[in-house]
């Protein structure tokens, strides 16, 4: 039962994450940077501590008396998801929700799956999985494979976005995805991919503010809630910096006061898309507190944002006008990936 809360409450969080850029296309006539710092102000800054206060008991007297070295590791390890986050935007504005986040979180399925593991075997944590004790059982080398397979599921879905890309006029491309661009968004995409896999070395590094919430009485389910506080601070920091000078150099400060634009929708279309984006992490802690933080919960909420924004792109004609093969090939992609859940799922129930 554990294992199937455990898997629900990822897909939740998948779900969240994989539908939050929607929103953002309800806004008009606002310049990138400035709708997507607007969300990661409700992201980062405002939503965490709201869903700290209402499930950890005094909360912020648990983050004052933290040890500053863990403090300041988890908020550095949320610096660099920020920036990792701030691409994955950007990727999926250049490739579309389907490819955008088929190769992003492709990278980042890999790295924040693996590197745990791998990082338990050199510094063994009670508790703790290795890569060793995940090979040395059947359960394990079950998960092992889920990963394995998750990943080939994402290259091909990756394939079937280079036949969209062969077979599309530039018109096409450019209706389906309004800013499509292949070579810039795979760059950007692949950055993004390895450096988003941070926020779950952030809630590793962070683990001590989790198990000090329980241990005030707080609920195990809602534990890395406090964690999420001090990460967040470095992905607000990194998403601020770039998008402050972007609004300088695209001279779009005055998005914010425009009255030729709904700015009341704006902010709450924003706000919406920022808050359904934390919400993935919200429901990925409650995953976790199932799971536990290894290989099982990062690629089971990886696969699932994935499914829910090819979901996505095919609602929204994404790949409309693309040949039945390359269709074809997109369909097995999804196929493949969920048969890697249900490994997933059941390695981690042996």
């Amino acid at each position: 039962m554990s294992s199937l809360l455990g898997i629900l409450f990822h897909s939740l969080g998948g779900f969240a994450s994989g539908s939050f850029y929607l929103p953002f296309s309800r806004v008009k006539g606002w310049a990138w940077e400035s709708f997507w710092i607007v969300g990661g102000v409700f992201s980062w800054l405002i939503v965490p501590p709201v869903a700290a206060y209402l499930t950890i008991p005094d909360f912020p007297t648990i983050i004052a008396n933290a040890d500053p070295t863990i403090k300041l590791i988890t908020y550095m390890m949320g610096l660099m998801w920020g920036i990792g986050g701030l691409t994955y935007g950007l990727g999926v504005r250049f490739l579309g929700m389907s490819l955008g986040n088929s190769v992003v979180l492709g990278f980042c399925s890999a790295f924040g799956a693996l590197v745990p593991p791998i990082y338990y075997t050199i510094n063994p944590v009670a508790g703790k999985a290795s890569l060793t004790d995940m090979m040395g059982s059947n359960g394990g080398q079950l998960v092992l494979l889920g990963v394995l397979v998750c990943l080939v599921g994402i290259a091909i879905s990756g394939k079937a976005g280079m036949m969209k890309e062969a077979e599309l006029t530039e018109a096409e491309k450019k209706a389906s995805v309004k800013e499509f661009s292949l070579t810039k968004g795979l760059i950007i995409a692949i950055i993004s991919g390895i450096l988003s896999s941070f926020f779950n070395f952030g809630i590793e590094a962070g683990k001590p503010l989790a198990e000090a919430a329980v241990q005030q009485g707080g609920n195990p389910l809602f534990q890395n809630n406090v964690t999420y506080v001090v990460l967040l601070w470095g992905g607000l920091t990194t998403n601020f910096l770039w998008c402050m000078y972007l609004n300088a150099k695209n001279k779009t400060f005055g998005d914010y006061t425009n009255p030729r634009t709904p700015i009341v929708s704006n902010v709450l279309f924003s706000g919406l898309a920022g808050t359904m984006w934390f919400l993935q992490f919200f429901f990925y802690g409650m995953g976790e507190s199932k799971l536990g933080n290894g290989a099982s919960s990062w690629i089971l909420h990886m696969a699932t944002i994935i499914l829910t924004a090819n979901f996505w792109g095919l609602y929204l004609n994404e790949w409309r006008g693309v040949s039945a093969s390359t269709f074809r090939t997109f369909v097995a992609g999804i196929v493949v990936i969920l048969i890697s859940i249900v490994l997933v799922g059941t390695g981690n129930s042996l």
